[in-house]
Formats: structure tokens, C-alpha cells, sequence
């Protein structure tokens, strides 16, 4: 199955109270202390369709980094966002939150057929093997969901060397709280009402971080800028035919010689952001 799901993603209105939006509404900071970053998506995601977040900047000190993952709780019903997506926002029950380490995220099936990771909740599923995973050049697919794989990856910064540093973000060695690192969360429906969420780390599935989970109500992306993350920025990912916004900026991209060039032109700020970091 695969979605045809263009919408523009965005960060929901609602959110922690150390969080600042752009106007845009794609990025989110948190502006101080560590905590209080928890953002949500705008709109529901629908099955098979991804939410994917840049680390766009860093702060050194705190421990911990950014938790990823869904909530049925519709933002604005919430009378305050919690401190945390974890435990809060989970003790608060439907919300399934996975927590980003730098080394270890990979989900492994244990004999029961629960699942193990990085200090996620985990809700029990069917035993056997985990879904069936494999990548193509163009597409990442987990069981009948089919992502491109074209912005699932980051890029460089816009800068003289970032033609050869483009290569090396596509190896895949970037670890999973570095910066320009990019981290996603989808739901794969698993039939009568529930599905799986999977986390999506630089173009690698990590499997089924909680199962069984719900599909019968509306569920929401969940970020949290929490600890070293210090600010995200949301990646549009195209299934189907390419938006308007989207054709616009691949001809002004067609027309320079370079990202950098984006500077020299009369454009709006927030179009030459848009054009600069895919």
C-alpha cells in the first residue's frame, strides 16, 4: 500500500511552554531549560504516512536527546501540555513514546515477541519475527507501506565543502543525535483496528517500537525537543505527484549553480529556508 499523502506538515499550536514555532510553523526551539519541548503534529497522520524531524541544533550539557512517537490525545483537548513525553505524557495512557540514544536504537524481538529498545514504552504485541524490512534505491518499505527514500537522509549545511560532505551524510554514519541527523515516526496498520509504530533513523527502519496499538482513533505525531536537542525542523516527504510549492522550488533550484547562491536572489527568507534544506 502505498499513501499519496501530500499534505504540508506542520507543528500543532499547542505545545510545551519552552517551545517557540516559526513562522512557518515547521521549526521548533526550545528556547530554555531543558524540558517543556513536547510538540505535536497539526493534523493526524494517516497509515503509512511519515513524520520526519532535522536535529538542526544542539545544546551542550544536558542529558538525553530527542523522544519521537504518537498520541491518540488530541492537543487541544490537553488542559497543559505535560514536562515530559516521558513518563508523563505516556502515564497519561494512548501515547506510545520512543526515546532517541546515540548508539543503540534498533528494536530486537525477544522469544515472547516483545520488543526491546531505547527507553521506550512497549506495548505487547503478536509473537514471530519482525516485519519484513528492505530497502531499494529509491524506497524504504516496511511490510506494504512504501516512504521515498530521497529525504530521509540529511544534507550538509549550504557551504563551499557541502558537495563532498553531501556523500558522506548518504553513508549513513551520522549517529542517531547528531546533528542533521533525521528521525521519523510511522504507523503501519496490522488489521482489525491496530497497527505498529515504527522509528525511521536516518533511512533505517528500528522495527516495531510498540505494537498493537489503536488505529480506531485519530493518532498525532509526538516530538519532544527534549535535553541536548535543542531545535528540530520538520522534513516534507512527497508520495504521490509534487505540490506547487514543491515544482517552484525545484526550478529556482534548476536555475542556480549552487545552494549558496540561494543568498544573491530577491526571494522571502522563509522561501530561500525552504529551498536550501530539502
Amino acid at each position: 500500500m502505498t499513501a499519496f499523502l501530500d499534505q504540508f506538515m506542520e507543528f500543532h499550536s499547542v505545545h510545551g511552554t519552552n517551545v517557540k514555532l516559526d513562522p512557518s510553523g515547521t521549526q521548533a526551539t526550545r528556547v530554555e531549560s531543558f524540558a517543556n519541548g513536547v510538540c505535536f503534529s497539526k493534523n493526524p497522520l494517516s497509515p503509512g504516512e511519515i513524520f520526519l524531524v532535522e536535529i538542526e541544533e544542539k545544546e551542550l550539557g544536558w542529558c538525553g536527546h530527542l523522544r519521537i512517537g504518537l498520541t491518540a490525545h488530541d492537543p487541544r483537548t490537553l488542559e497543559t501540555v505535560p514536562e515530559y513525553s516521558l513518563p508523563d505524557l505516556v502515564d497519561m495512557g494512548d501515547s506510545w513514546v520512543f526515546a532517541i540514544t546515540r548508539n543503540h536504537n534498533k528494536v530486537v524481538e525477544d522469544q515472547a515477541g516483545e520488543v526491546e529498545g531505547g527507553e521506550q514504552p512497549v506495548v505487547a504485541g503478536e509473537t514471530g519475527n519482525k516485519p519484513k524490512t528492505f530497502f531499494t534505491d529509491t524506497h524504504l518499505y516496511i511490510e506494504n507501506i512504501c516512504i521515498p527514500r530521497d529525504k530521509l537522509v540529511g544534507r550538509s549545511r549550504p557551504g563551499r565543502y557541502s558537495h563532498i560532505l553531501d556523500d558522506l551524510y548518504k553513508t549513513n554514519t551520522l549517529p542517531p543525535t547528531a546533528r542533521r541527523s533525521r528521525i521519523g515516526v510511522v504507523y503501519v496498520p496490522k488489521g482489525q483496528g491496530y497497527g505498529d509504530m515504527h522509528i525511521i533513523i536516518n533511512g533505517e527502519d528500528m522495527g516495531a517500537c510498540a505494537k498493537r496499538i489503536p488505529t480506531n482513533r485519530p493518532l498525532y505525531a509526538v516530538v519532544d525537543v527534549f535535553a541536548a536537542t535543542k531545535c528540530v525542523r520538520i522534513v516534507q516527504v512527497e508520495y504521490g505527484f509534487a505540490s506547487l510549492q514543491t515544482l517552484c522550488r525545484k526550478i529556482i533550484q534548476k536555475h542556480i549553480i549552487h545552494r549558496m547562491a540561494l543568498d544573491w536572489l530577491e526571494l522571502p527568507d522563509l522561501l530561500k529556508h525552504y529551498c536550501k534544506y530539502e
